[in-house]
C-alpha cells in the first residue's frame, strides 16, 4: 500500500495512474489530492492525470528512470541501510572545496565513477565535493542548470541508489559532500509544473526561464516545495551542504524572504540530525546580508561566492579587459580583492554603469568562497578553455599558491589540481531540435561582448562537445601534470598547517608584483614576462 498527494488547486478532478491502474484522487484542503494504491510500492511506476488531460510526473517525483518525459518511480528512502552514523558534517574554516560535473569527472560519468576516484582526491587533501547539479534534466548529458524534477537524482548519473552510495563512500572516506541546487527557475523540457498550479509567476523574468512564484496567490505551497526540496537532500541523503544557484535572480517581496526561510529550517533540521549542514549562495549582488545572522537583519546563510577574487586575479594573469573583466583592470583592485573577496562594495561599476554591492565588514573571512577556476569561469568562454591553455606554469602556481593561502574558503574546478588540457565547454542533449539550435545561437550571442568569435563556440548538442571535456586521467602521470599536482598538494598541505580562522592578512600590489601574508606564512609574486614568473613561498614557525 502506497499513498500518493499531489498539489493541483483550482482543478475538478485528478487521476492517479499507476502501473496502468486508474484510481481517482480525493480532494483535500488548500488545494491537495490523496490517493492509495494497495498494489504500489517501491519500483512502481505512476503518474497524475489532471482533468483528463496525458499522464504527467509527479512534481515531486523521486526518481525518473526514463528521465523528465518518463513516468515517475516510487522510491522508500528509509529501505536504504545507512553506515554513516558518526559523520558529523563540515565547518567552513579550513575547508577545502572541490567542484565536479558527474558526467565528464570519470570515464563512467556516474556517481559510482565518482567513487572510483575518491582516493585521488583524498591524497590531494581537499575536504568536500561539490557536486554541479544532479536533479533530473533533459537527456543524458548537460550541465543540470535545467533540470526539471527537482526530487530526483538523475537517471543517467545512477539514480537515487548511486546517489546514496556515493554520499556513504565520501564520508566513509571522510569526505563532505555540498549539491548544486537552482531555485530560481526551472528548465524547459518535461518542466510540468505549471499544468498542476501556480508554481512560476509572470511578473519578474531570469533569462534563463520562468521563476518561482514566491509572494504571489499560491506561493505559500511553491515555498513549501522548494524548502522540502532542500530538506530532502539533506535528510535522505545526507548531504553536508547545498549551493544556491545564482540567489540574485530569485525575487520575493515577502516580509520572510524564501532564502531566511529556508536557512532557519534548514538549521532546525541540522540540529535534529545533530549533523552540520552549510548553505552556500552564489551571487553577484555582493549583498552580506545574505550571510549576516538573521538576528542581525541577514538571511542566516553561511558562505556566499566571491567571483569578483577571481576576476581581479584573471585580469592580473591573462591581461583580458573585455565584458565584465573591464572592471578589474587596475592593479589595486586585486589588492582589494586579496583583502576582502568582494571588490565592488557599495562602488561604481563601469561595465554595469551603476553602483554595485555593499561593504561586507565584519563579515568573516572564510564565509567568501574564491575561486581561481570554477564551472562558470571556464565553461561560460567560448571554447571552455581552462586557465593552463592562457598562461605559463609559473603564473597557474601563482594562482593557486594565491587561492590556497587565502584566509577565503577556496574552490578547486576539476581537473585543476594537475592543471588538465580538456577544456570543459557547455553541452546538451534536447531530443527537440529546434531548441538544441536556439540554445547554441543563445550562447553565440552571449559571448558577443567578450569579442569572442562565435565561431569558436561549439555546438552543445554535438555529442563531441561532451566528449571533450571528459577529464583524461591519463594526463596525471605525465611529468608536467604530476608535477603540478605535488604543488597542489604541498599547498593544501601548507593550509592544513595555518590557522584555520585567519587573524589578518597583508596585502601589497604594484604593477607585476604581487605580496601576500597571513599568521606564518607569505606568498611572493613577480609575474614578470612569458615564462619568467617568480613564486616563492614563506613559511615561518
Amino acid at each position: 500500500m502506497h499513498r500518493f498527494k499531489v498539489w493541483a488547486p483550482n482543478k475538478n478532478r485528478v487521476d492517479l495512474m499507476s502501473d496502468e491502474r486508474q484510481t481517482p484522487m480525493a480532494r483535500l484542503e488548500r488545494g491537495w489530492w490523496e490517493a492509495s494504491d494497495a498494489a504500489a510500492g517501491p519500483g512502481t511506476r505512476y503518474g497524475f492525470s489532471i482533468e483528463g488531460a496525458q499522464t504527467r510526473p509527479d512534481p515531486r517525483s523521486a526518481s525518473q528512470p526514463d528521465g523528465v518525459l518518463g513516468l515517475s518511480q516510487v522510491v522508500d528512502h528509509d529501505l536504504h541501510p545507512w553506515t554513516d552514523s558518526g559523520w558529523r558534517g563540515l565547518s567552513l574554516p579550513g575547508l577545502v572545496l572541490y567542484e565536479l560535473h558527474v558526467g565528464t569527472f570519470s570515464p563512467e560519468g556516474t556517481f559510482d565513477g565518482v567513487i572510483n576516484r575518491l582516493p585521488h582526491l583524498g591524497e590531494l587533501g581537499i575536504d568536500a565535493l561539490e557536486l554541479m547539479p544532479v536533479a533530473e534534466f533533459s537527456g543524458n548529458r548537460g550541465w543540470g542548470y535545467d533540470g526539471a524534477d527537482f526530487f530526483a537524482p538523475h537517471h543517467a548519473y545512477g539514480g537515487p541508489a548511486g546517489l546514496k552510495r556515493l554520499i556513504e563512500a565520501c564520508h566513509a572516506a571522510g569526505l563532505g559532500v555540498i549539491l548544486d541546487v537552482v531555485y530560481n527557475h526551472a528548465g524547459p523540457v518535461g518542466n510540468f509544473l505549471g499544468e498542476f498550479g501556480p508554481y512560476f509567476t509572470g511578473r519578474y523574468r531570469t533569462t534563463w526561464g520562468a521563476t518561482f512564484n514566491f509572494d504571489g496567490a499560491g506561493s505559500d505551497e511553491v515555498r513549501r516545495f522548494v524548502v522540502d526540496n532542500a530538506l530532502m537532500w539533506i535528510r535522505d541523503y545526507h548531504i553536508d551542504g547545498l549551493r544556491l544557484d545564482a540567489v540574485h535572480a530569485i525575487v520575493d517581496q515577502s516580509p520572510l524572504h524564501i532564502l531566511e526561510q529556508l536557512a532557519a529550517e534548514v538549521d532546525a533540521l541540522s540540529a535534529a540530525l545533530h549533523r552540520s549542514v552549510l548553505l552556500i549562495a552564489e551571487t553577484d549582488a555582493n549583498d552580506p546580508r545574505l550571510v549576516r545572522n538573521r538576528d542581525a537583519g541577514g538571511y542566516g546563510l553561511d558562505a556566499a561566492w566571491a567571483d569578483d577574487w577571481h576576476h581581479a586575479l584573471h585580469v592580473a594573469l591573462t591581461g583580458e579587459r573585455t565584458g565584465y573583466y573591464e572592471d578589474f583592470g587596475a592593479p589595486e583592485l586585486l589588492g582589494k580583492a586579496l583583502r576582502q573577496a568582494w571588490v565592488y562594495d557599495g562602488v561604481w561599476s563601469p561595465h554595469r554603469q551603476k553602483t554595485r554591492g555593499r561593504n561586507p565588514i565584519g563579515v568573516p573571512p572564510e564565509r567568501f568562497v574564491v575561486a581561481a577556476q570554477n564551472h562558470d569561469q571556464v565553461g561560460n568562454r567560448a571554447a571552455g578553455e581552462r586557465l593552463a591553455a592562457m598562461v605559463d606554469e609559473g603564473r597557474l602556481k601563482a594562482a593557486a599558491a594565491l587561492l590556497l593561502t587565502t584566509p577565503f574558503t577556496p574552490l578547486l574546478f576539476q581537473g585543476e589540481e594537475w592543471a588538465a588540457s580538456t577544456p570543459f565547454q557547455y553541452f546538451t542533449d534536447h531530443a527537440d531540435p529546434g531548441l538544441g539550435k536556439a540554445v547554441a545561437e543563445g550562447r553565440r550571442r552571449e559571448f558577443a561582448a567578450f569579442g569572442w568569435n562565435p565561431a569558436q563556440v561549439p555546438d552543445p548538442q554535438d555529442p563531441g562537445t561532451f566528449e571533450r571535456s571528459r577529464l583524461d586521467w591519463d594526463e596525471v602521470n605525465e611529468p608536467y601534470h604530476r608535477g603540478m599536482l605535488k604543488w597542489y598538494r604541498d599547498l593544501i598541505a601548507l593550509r592544513r598547517r595555518l590557522p584555520a580562522v585567519a587573524q589578518g592578512v597583508w596585502v601589497q600590489v604594484e604593477g607585476d608584483r604581487i605580496a601576500f601574508e597571513r599568521e606564518s606564512a607569505g606568498v611572493r609574486v613577480n609575474l614578470g614576462p612569458p615564462g619568467r614568473t617568480v613564486v616563492e613561498i614563506v613559511e615561518r614557525a
